[in-house]
C-alpha cells in the first residue's frame, strides 16, 4: 500500500474562531486521534491532493513538529459551495492491531458476457476489509474472465490472504447485464 507523507505544524488554539483564521491562511485544521491521546495540527491544503483525490487508498505518514504517525484519513469535511476542504480526521495506526478501511476494487480481464452484447456494472467501487496495516492490498483484484450474460462476481467469492471482508458474502461487486440490444438478439434467434 502506498504512504503518503504529510507534515503539519502543530495547532495551539482550537476551536471555531481559529479554525477559519486557518482556512483564510490557506490552511486545513486536522486532528489525529487513536492513539494516547488527540493531536491538533494544520496542514496545508495542497498538501492533501495526492491523498484526497485519487481513487487509491493510501496510509499517511504524518510529522508534527518532529514527531512521526502512521495513520490513515478517516474522515473529511468540505464546504457545500466551495468544495474546499474544511476539517480532516486522520486515526492512528497501531501495527499490532488490524484496522478497518475501504479498498478499491480493480476489475481484470473481459467478460465473454460483454463480448456477447452484455453490459459490465461495477456495484462496488470499493470495499470495507479488516486486516494488519503489513498485509493491506492496494487494490481488490476481481477476475471477470468467466462472467457470461446474467453472472456476477460476490464478495464470498472473492480470495485475498489475511483480508477480511466487512460486507456480506452475497453482495454482488461486478454483474454482466444484458442490454436491450443483447435481449433483442437472443429474441430473434430464438424465432428462426
Amino acid at each position: 500500500m502506498k504512504v503518503i507523507f504529510i507534515s503539519g505544524s502543530p495547532r495551539e488554539n482550537v476551536g471555531k474562531k481559529d479554525s477559519k483564521a486557518l482556512r483564510v491562511q490557506g490552511l486545513v485544521p486536522c486532528v489525529l486521534y487513536g492513539g494516547k491521546g488527540q493531536v491538533h495540527f494544520s496542514v496545508k491544503e495542497a498538501d492533501f491532493k495526492p491523498l484526497v483525490y485519487t481513487p487509491e487508498a493510501n496510509t499517511v505518514e504524518l510529522e508534527i513538529s518532529g514527531a512521526k504517525y502512521n495513520a490513515i484519513l478517516q474522515d473529511i469535511q468540505f464546504h457545500n459551495l466551495s468544495d474546499k476542504i474544511q476539517h480532516v480526521d486522520f486515526f492512528q495506526v497501531d501495527e499490532a492491531k488490524s484496522l478497518i478501511i475501504a479498498i478499491p476494487v480493480k476489475v481484470q480481464g473481459t467478460a465473454p458476457g460483454v463480448r456477447e452484447g452484455g453490459s459490465l456494472i461495477t456495484k462496488m467501487r470499493k470495499l470495507k476489509v479488516r486486516a494488519f496495516l503489513k498485509d493491506l492490498p492496494d487494490n481488490i483484484i476481481v477476475d471477470i474472465s468467466g462472467l457470461a450474460i446474467g453472472q456476477s462476481v460476490r464478495i464470498g467469492e472473492l480470495k485475498t490472504d489475511k483480508v477480511t471482508f466487512l460486507e456480506a458474502p452475497n453482495i454482488d461487486v461486478v454483474a454482466v447485464t444484458a442490454t436491450r440490444a443483447s435481449r433483442q438478439a437472443a429474441e430473434d434467434e430464438k424465432k428462426k
